[in-house]
């Protein structure tokens, strides 16, 4: 997991966001926690790697 974090700011429809602010709480997630797994399916769909991807075990029986 990353140490250190950073800020992204957006713009949304206020109506919008209520809206996912609402679904985020009846997940039991927060926004923020939804934003991060949404940003990273969108890195791995284009297949995009960074420095804080985990890393899958490579271990391979024959």
């Amino acid at each position: 997991m990353e140490s250190k974090t950073a800020r992204l700011t957006i713009l949304i429809d206020p109506v919008k966001k209520k809206a996912f602010e609402q679904l985020c709480t009846a997940q039991d997630l927060t926004p923020s926690q939804v934003v991060r797994q949404l940003i990273r399916d969108y890195l791995e769909k284009h297949h995009v790697e960074y420095a804080t991807k985990p890393k899958l075990n490579q271990h391979v029986k024959p």
